[in-house]
């Protein structure tokens, strides 16, 4: 029998989000409603939990088991949602699953578009509920077991039947022959679906004394640094406030430059040649002075003022000073140039308040300053990016881990497949893809075990996408380094130090992959500009396979990956010289799209070979797999992995029929909490 299957639940408002999920406390499953997907007229609707009824004997527990029990295939849109509720609610299914969601996300083929049930139906002209009927009275205050039940039972009805409508228009496009490479990566993507749901329920231990401590630790930084920046601030700026979160005021810090006219400044920059840039900056914007406060005698420094009656008497309520404008002080500009008078590179940073001050300007910034000696204006801008990460931090980590973790300690990690183009993971409820490394934020020493004596591991492949791109470049400099064990981070300080700039190795790092994702040596110190060079004359194989991706992308609109996943590139378009439109694009997602083909299937070898095992995987960053190691079982767990190193060639050749030219390399470190790990593998 293949069913349809959909959950609808209680929620709980916590810390100004929604949380959907079975483990919150008072979170409760309401209905689940189920279609005979070939027999639309088989539809049941099952209560559990509402204002109006209660399965207190358990009668609709059984009858739902018993369905499950004789069930070969469930359809559901966002599965990992609905399988997490019914397995929490302790009901058993381990059959095949079909997530319409995902399946529609492969179609796409990288290409943006929403995914909601609803989106998918009105983009496949299906019918469907128009609206969410529900809205209304989470607006005003019901949670779901609350909603009248006749209107409950009929959403979730109309649920069902688009489900299964969708379901049988996503597969006429799958039998299409176009797709044909698709319906081996849809098949993963299911299984790697119930992989991540049981990693989801897992869940992994947070040590809240630590949390605590991390965050005191952090903030006292960021008020340091904070501090730092507006004394500086204050010496380059004069008595003009400038907020430092304002892009538009520390465009003016930076670039001690402010538009003449901000409705003509971007369009005036369209068609000019880069010879005409500088003296056009110069005629479009105005020089930025130190200024001087001084007392506003309007209204004495107060801000406001009293306006005066026809008797002469004051109104009750001062209106803002004119003067001033309700700041109490004048400022009047020295004959002295604010900022630290640095230059823009070229017409792509004009912004519409100036010019750019994003990371990626920032780091080039910071290269010229390097190289021309302006220590002043490096110290500034490196504090300003460490400021704006540690705001991240703090904010996504610290304050997004604290307000997830449930009261059992447990923070129960989401992970999503269909979100990024490339087929990478994403994170949720809080994102934990862009954890910081090493001591750079150390907050990863508040996950810990879940049993006492307990060890965090994480198994984390070695130069993946370097690996992924030799293997589908065929460069033969890449493949021998490789094979031979050959330090590529090494080579590349080198470079770097031959050329004049002393690097270290890693320092290095940020530059060695760079260009297989279309970073070029442009803007950059004229040291690390030559190992970009140089990047490209020695894997000239890689090189010469850019150029061949750029042709099938303008000419077929589309790649198609080793893996048998698809982008999509509508409007790529060759420009001649072997250029390419979106050409940085088309460079990456064959590189990060394979690798984030390979991840999935080897955390689930991973945890197939744990299943015997109390220890479980708990999270996926990027190229890793982190598991929660029971004391009994360390040894178990680092030979599953030294044995999975061995296997990962065949694994792959069995997910997607690929022989890889190069070996992967998983290296795995172990230890009391998953900051302070020592290798083992």
């Amino acid at each position: 029998m293949r069913l349809v299957l959909d959950v609808e639940n209680t929620v709980t408002k916590r810390g100004g989000k929604t949380h959907l999920d079975p483990f919150e406390p008072n979170n409760t499953l309401t209905q689940v409603g189920i279609q005979n997907l070939d027999n639309p007229d088989e539809q049941y609707v099952m209560t559990f939990d509402h204002v109006d009824y209660q399965d207190i004997s358990g009668d609709r527990s059984r009858q739902l088991q018993a369905v499950l029990d004789r069930t070969k295939l469930l359809v559901m849109h966002n599965a990992q949602h609905d399988l997490m509720w019914l397995w929490s609610c302790g009901f058993k299914y381990d059959g095949d699953i079909y997530d319409t969601m995902l399946a529609e996300y492969i179609l796409l083929r990288g290409l943006k578009n929403p995914l909601s049930l609803q989106a998918c139906a009105e983009r496949r002209q299906l019918e469907h509920q128009k609206d969410d009927t529900l809205k209304k009275y989470f607006r005003d205050g019901y949670n779901t077991n609350e909603i009248p039940i006749k209107e409950l039972d009929y959403y979730l009805r109309c649920d069902l039947n688009t489900t299964a409508s969708l379901y049988h228009s996503i597969e006429a496009d799958y039998n299409k022959p176009e797709s044909a490479s698709l319906t081996n990566v849809k098949a993963i993507t299911f299984k790697v679906c119930k992989t991540l749901t049981r990693m989801y329920m897992n869940g992994i231990k947070i040590d809240t004394n630590v949390l605590d401590e991390v965050r005191k630790e952090f903030e006292e930084e960021h008020a340091t640094i904070n501090n730092r920046l507006n004394r500086t601030i204050r010496a380059y700026m004069g008595d003009t406030p400038i907020n430092l979160n304002s892009p538009e005021q520390m465009s003016k810090v930076l670039y001690s430059r402010t538009p003449l006219d901000k409705k003509t400044w971007v369009t005036t920059y369209e068609t000019i040649s880069p010879e005409d840039f500088k003296e056009v900056v110069k005629t479009y914007s105005s020089i930025i002075y130190r200024t001087k406060a001084s007392k506003c005698y309007t209204c004495n420094g107060k801000g406001k003022k009293y306006k005066i009656k026809k008797d002469g008497s004051n109104f009750k309520k001062p209106s803002i000073c004119d003067s001033c404008i309700g700041k109490g002080y004048l400022l009047s500009n020295t004959k002295t140039v604010a900022g630290f008078m640095l230059s823009p590179q070229d017409k792509s940073w004009v912004s519409n308040h100036g010019f750019k001050t994003n990371k990626g300007s920032l780091d080039l910034l910071i290269s010229t300053a390097k190289d021309s000696g302006r220590t002043d204006a490096v110290s500034f801008m490196e504090d300003y990016q460490r400021l704006s990460a540690l705001t991240s931090y703090l904010s996504t980590f610290v304050e997004g881990i604290s307000l997830y973790t449930k009261p059992d300690g447990m923070l129960h990690v989401g992970l999503t497949q269909h979100i990024a183009s490339t087929g990478r993971f994403s994170g949720r409820n809080p994102n934990m893809q862009n954890m910081p490394r090493g001591g750079t934020f150390p907050v990863k020493k508040v996950f810990v075990s879940r049993w006492e004596g307990g060890q965090i591991l994480e198994a984390d492949f070695a130069q993946l996408e370097f690996r992924v791109a030799a293997h589908l470049s065929g460069d033969k400099t890449a493949i021998d380094e490789i094979n031979t064990g050959f330090d590529v981070h090494s080579y590349t300080a080198k470079v770097i130090t031959d050329a004049g700039q002393k690097t270290s190795r890693q320092e290095a790092k940020a530059h060695t992959f760079a260009p297989l994702y279309g970073a070029s040596g442009w803007g950059r110190s004229q040291a690390e500009a030559t190992y970009y060079t140089h990047f490209t004359e020695k894997y000239k194989g890689i090189a010469k396979w850019h150029i061949e991706l750029g042709r099938e992308a303008s000419n077929l609109l589309k790649i198609t990956n080793v893996s048998g996943r698809q982008y999509a590139f509508p409007y790529a378009v060759a420009r001649g010289n072997n250029k390419f439109s979106h050409f940085t694009t088309i460079k990456n997602y064959p590189v990060q799209g394979f690798a984030a083909d390979i991840v999935p299937v080897v955390v689930m070898e991973l945890e197939e070979r744990l299943k015997l095992l109390q220890s479980c995987v708990v999270n996926t960053v990027h190229d890793s797999a982190v598991v929660d190691v029971h004391p009994n079982e360390t040894n178990y767990v680092i030979q599953i992995v030294k044995d999975l190193n061995n296997d990962l060639d065949a694994i792959i050749f069995e997910a997607y029929g690929v022989e890889l030219k190069v070996p992967l390399l998983l290296e795995a470190k172990i230890g009391n909490n998953w900051l302070d790990t020592k290798d083992v593998v």
